[in-house]
């Protein structure tokens, strides 16, 4: 009879490292950390535009978790409420941002993410015009928008996933991607090749349409996170 093979170690679901680190293992926020950095990251950047920023904004989130990790109820993953406490650190920043900013958001990697792939082929040259443009027409939407835009359209969440990590309803988030698509398409229409700029009746597919703008005055802010301005 040959020999079972050995069985692999047990690893540790994110609650428990979570758990373990309450408890005062010194390892195993990092642990948890290490898991979820690169994604954590991704939306900082995405959100902000801005290297220094996101990184700031991510190193206040991920302080504000370990400080507050025995608060932790488990009504959500593990990795929802990271990403929440992150969104919120981002938006934080932003707010204080907007008022001392003066000169567009200099990052221009992981926005190719929006281009077609035909206009992500072409030359360097094009390519910095084009994400230029890009994160010039993201730096004009409002930072609720943004953060739900780059978690919907950009890092792929589902809307309800979206929605328990800003912790707003499902429609509030359909609603801040609608408007944000709405304000973006008219500032980004010009980078489109020349025929997806023709008149729509000849064009445009039935029900391609980006949603019009609904409650201009919503202003919502994520709780869980980063105080209002």
């Amino acid at each position: 009879m040959g020999r079972r093979p050995p069985r692999e170690p047990a690893v540790d679901s994110d609650k428990e490292l979570l758990d373990r680190h309450t408890a005062g293992d010194p390892d195993a926020f990092a642990e948890l950390v290490r898991r979820h950095r690169d994604r954590l990251w991704a939306v900082a950047l995405r959100t902000l535009g801005d290297r220094e920023e996101a990184a700031d904004a991510l190193q206040d989130a991920l302080v504000s978790a370990y400080r507050a990790a025995h608060t932790f109820r488990g009504q959500s993953a593990v990795t929802t409420w990271l990403h929440r406490i992150t969104v919120n650190a981002c938006l934080d920043r932003a707010r204080k941002a907007k008022t001392r900013r003066t000169s567009p958001m200099p990052e221009p990697e992981r926005l190719e993410a929006l281009l077609e792939p035909h206009e992500s082929a072409e030359g360097p040259a094009e390519r910095q015009d084009l994400r230029r443009e890009l994160r010039l027409a993201l730096a004009q939407l409002p930072a609720e928008q943004r953060a739900a835009l780059v978690l919907v359209d950009m890092q792929g969440y589902p809307v309800a996933e979206a929605a328990r990590i800003l912790e707003t309803p499902v429609g509030t988030v359909k609603s801040r991607c609608a408007r944000a698509r709405a304000r973006l398409l008219p500032l980004l229409r010009h980078l489109r090749p020349q025929a997806a700029q023709d008149p729509p009746e000849r064009n445009q597919a039935p029900g391609t349409s980006v949603p019009p703008p609904r409650d201009q005055g919503e202003t919502e802010t994520v709780r869980g996170g980063g105080a209002p301005s």
